[in-house]
């Protein structure tokens, strides 16, 4: 199964969470590419849409390889194995840390300048991202979300590696995935076209609630 875009992805991702309308959800993106897949899922709904900035912590001799991540509403989580594994010292992660913190700040008081947060205690909660690789990023934003105390916290994605899905499992209350992989490489193999979403796109939606092209500027 692959995608044509993000926009795509969430129309069929938003029929497979059809069953959820009767209890009147609030739907979460994940900042960045995870906003226009639950933009269409909102729309589709008839949902609030909502956004949960997150930042992964990427390895300082390889960025793309995360290392944990951090989340607006304090969420944390860091790979101890993977930490050990790549003989990041302490020091040298802080310093990644720190350096997202800023970049995480900047883009949350941004998107709440357009948009308070959503209250999501004792309410259904579908939080939805554009794929699911390590899922770092996931894992830290169901852990801080769950502090909320929504009546149901569902994973929704259009794609991820089938392990890092079990390993997601237990955080959230269920989980909705159009197409697991036992051999992902990455999520952007499953998309023609997986631009990069920029700040703008990811303000314009939360200001409309509707989707729009994405903007492939960063």
């Amino acid at each position: 199964m692959r995608f044509r875009d993000r926009q795509e992805a969430g129309l069929r991702l938003a029929a497979a969470l059809e069953v959820y309308r009767k209890e009147s959800p609030i739907v979460i993106g994940l900042t960045r590419g995870g906003v226009p897949v639950a933009a269409e899922v909102a729309r589709a709904l008839g949902a609030p849409l909502d956004a949960l900035v997150v930042r992964k912590l990427g390895a300082p001799m390889q960025p793309e390889l995360a290392l944990g991540a951090i989340t607006e509403a304090g969420g944390r989580w860091i790979d101890d194995g993977l930490v050990a594994h790549t003989r990041t010292p302490p020091e040298a992660l802080h310093a990644v840390e720190a350096r997202e913190r800023v970049v995480l700040d900047e883009r949350i008081a941004r998107c709440r300048a357009v948009r308070p947060r959503e209250p999501i205690s004792a309410r259904t909660v579908i939080v939805v991202d554009d794929g699911i690789a390590t899922g770092a990023t996931v894992r830290a934003a169901l852990w801080a979300l769950r502090r909320e105390r929504p009546a149901k916290l569902v994973l929704a994605v259009p794609v991820a590696a089938s392990s890092s899905l079990r390993g997601l499992s237990h955080l959230a209350d269920e989980v909705v995935c159009l197409a697991p992989i036992d051999d992902l490489f990455a999520v952007g193999v499953w998309y023609e076209d997986f631009s990069a979403t920029s700040d703008a796109t990811v303000l314009s939606l939360l200001r409309s609630g509707a989707p729009k092209a994405t903007d492939a500027t960063v």
